[in-house]
């Protein structure tokens, strides 16, 4: 099949592409590479024009300060609409998003509905903040969500601004749309799962496939110091719960000044983060989620400690008996006693590890879950 995957935010269609076009089919991706972590795709949106001239960057600037016009967001728009040509007769197109495109709603309807008519199926992918998504967390329902900064402080809105922008109507349009259009939703881990379907979504799920040819096991070393790593992301930091992280590593390296060293890093290249991550034993991820993000699930894949989503849903649904990771749950104290537990017993670092990466090879392996996306995607017939 030739197949077409719109946007990267995580390697995810990255590692989906690998597994295909080892299965023999022929795939592109095409997207923004997500900014400043630059993620591979084979047809770029990085509005380069508006982001590599200072002198340019004085103008965009400028006229979102009178206008509100994102000129970045119009670039993007721009770069998919002379791509168009190249975008056509495919078998599959899946949207890792609503806003795959990451331009202005009515500019992102006209050209979707362009990109729809020259190709065959379509898919939508949940994999992360969408319009149902958003609307369900809203309700406050779920025992806490990335919203729950939120929820504790009104003054955090307009660092919410990126998340609540798909209920309004113009991207909510947006969603419906490809809703209508889409043969069918898929979505990733139970974080998107869940929400769907308590908002009455039809959708499959299908794990996160994770490279476990590319991403070689690290037999976990602890010979001095144990290494716990924290990337952050300042864009998401506050929806990741990383406040509580830091807050715990103060704790901790004040606790074991001899026994521990800290890395944080802050908005760098997915693969300069890779290298850094790479000595750590143990890695901080996130805290307001049930079931472990892509790059958790990378983390794990190396034989990793992860401090990520791992809550009952998780362990009843891959029917657990032992951890796999750390449930990090909003609470300075619990993460702290988590950590004092494995720096006081680094043997249950290397025990965890080992089935960490057990556990991604029997449930996230990228050509099994290749598979799974071929057999979805060809019980629809062609409209």
């Amino acid at each position: 099949m030739k197949i077409l995957l719109v946007g990267e935010y995580s390697r995810l269609h990255n590692s989906l592409k690998e597994a295909l076009i080892t299965l023999g089919h022929d795939v592109f991706i095409i997207g923004t590479g997500d900014n400043f972590k630059k993620y591979d795709v084979d047809y770029s949106l990085y509005p380069s024009f508006c982001c590599n001239y200072w002198f340019i960057k004085k103008i965009k600037n400028l006229v979102y300060l009178i206008t509100k016009t994102d000129l970045e967001n119009l670039e993007k728009g721009i770069r998919f609409y002379f791509f168009l040509s190249k975008l056509k007769d495919y078998d599959v197109v899946q949207l890792i998003n609503s806003n795959a495109i990451e331009t202005y709603p009515v500019f992102s309807r006209f050209l979707l509905k362009k990109l729809f008519l020259q190709n065959k199926k379509i898919f939508l992918l949940v994999c992360g903040e969408e319009t149902p998504i958003v609307e369900y967390l809203l309700k406050n329902k779920m025992r806490y969500s990335i919203l729950s900064p939120l929820f504790e402080s009104k003054k955090l809105k307009k660092k919410y601004r990126y998340t609540l922008k798909y209920i309004k109507k113009n991207y909510r349009k947006t969603f419906n749309f490809v809703k209508t259009k889409a043969s069918g939703i898929i979505t990733s881990d139970l974080d998107y799962k869940i929400p769907m379907q308590e908002m009455g979504f039809k959708t499959t799920f299908i794990p996160n496939p994770i490279n476990t040819d590319r991403i070689a096991l690290q037999p976990l070393n602890i010979s001095h110091k144990i290494i716990i790593f924290l990337g952050i992301n300042e864009s998401s930091s506050i929806k990741k719960g990383i406040v509580f992280f830091e807050k715990a590593l103060e704790i901790i390296q004040e606790k074991y000044p001899e026994k521990v060293e800290v890395i944080i890093t802050k908005n760098i290249p997915y693969n300069k983060y890779i290298k850094l991550y790479d000595r750590s034993h143990i890695l901080l991820d996130q805290i307001y989620g049930y079931d472990q993000g892509y790059n958790a699930l990378e983390a794990m894949s190396k034989g990793k400690v992860v401090f990520t989503g791992a809550e009952r849903e998780f362990i009843e649904h891959y029917n657990l008996n032992e951890r796999v990771c750390i449930n990090a749950l909003p609470d300075v104290n619990s993460i702290v006693k988590e950590l004092s537990f494995l720096i006081e017993n680094p043997n249950e670092i290397i025990a965890i590890g080992k089935r960490a990466r057990l556990f991604i090879e029997k449930e996230h392996d990228y050509i099994a879950i290749a598979k799974n996306y071929l057999n979805y995607w060809e019980s629809f017939s062609y409209s």
